[in-house]
């Protein structure tokens, strides 16, 4: 995966009803290690990583590279979005284009922060690179993320084998801009 290209990054923060999304800071650092290291979250991503390995690696200020944003709710990290360019794709359908990931603390499951915070992040892709189609990889037992794939408007490009379980390749269709 690569960055998006050239972009102005970092943009203004994105906010929506509830929540900005926004470049990671230093104080976001905990939030960083507890996501990764939780199993619920990293039940199919391969597995959660050890916490104290995620503290000796982790940088002051975790993951500041473009297209990766803090989804911020009431001044507090409770989730990740990542937008990269899938040049190394196992897949031919995804190769090159945008890719979509997300993760999101447990506590923050089930209030619909996903589908919202995603949404902007879309939008604000498509404002800075008009005509990009997306792709979303999730594991087709990934009920959650098959479900918010739906919501965010991807259609099923193909299904495949992949790390021992059946992945799900999605693609969102360029959004046209309105005259």
């Amino acid at each position: 995966m690569e960055d998006l290209g050239p972009i102005a990054w970092p943009p203004e923060p994105i906010r929506t009803e509830r929540l900005v999304l926004r470049e990671p800071e230093a104080r976001d650092r905990a939030a960083f290690i507890e996501l990764l290291a939780s199993p619920q979250v990293n039940t199919y991503l391969g597995g959660p990583r050890q916490r104290d390995v995620l503290e000796r690696e982790t940088p002051e200020v975790p993951e500041r590279w473009p297209g990766s944003f803090v989804v911020d709710l009431d001044g507090s990290m409770i989730g990740q979005i990542l937008l990269r360019r899938a040049t190394g794709h196992r897949r031919p359908a995804a190769a090159g284009k945008a890719d979509l990931g997300y993760l999101f603390l447990p506590r923050a499951w089930g209030f619909g922060y996903a589908a919202e915070a995603c949404a902007a992040a879309l939008d604000w892709l498509g404002g800075t690179l008009p005509g990009e189609p997306v792709v979303l990889t999730t594991q087709s037992a990934n009920v959650g993320s098959m479900r918010l794939a739906a919501k965010l408007g991807f259609t099923e490009v193909e299904r495949f084998e992949a790390w021992g379980s059946e992945q799900w390749l999605g693609m969102r269709p360029p959004v046209t801009p309105s005259g």
